[in-house]
């Protein structure tokens, strides 16, 4: 889940919300929303290898 901040760059979160801090975690700021989505393709490849 990719959201853009106010600062203009990009974060990419976990899709669960984290049952201890009720939260979502934080997996990486990016410059651009490619990086970003780039990050999450590689993210959701290495949960699965």
């Amino acid at each position: 889940m990719i959201r853009k901040l106010r600062s203009g760059e990009y974060r990419l979160y976990s899709r669960k919300v984290n049952p201890k801090t009720g939260r979502r975690r934080n997996l990486g700021t990016f410059k651009t929303r490619a990086a970003a989505e780039r990050h999450e393709r590689e993210v959701q490849y290495f949960k699965r290898h």
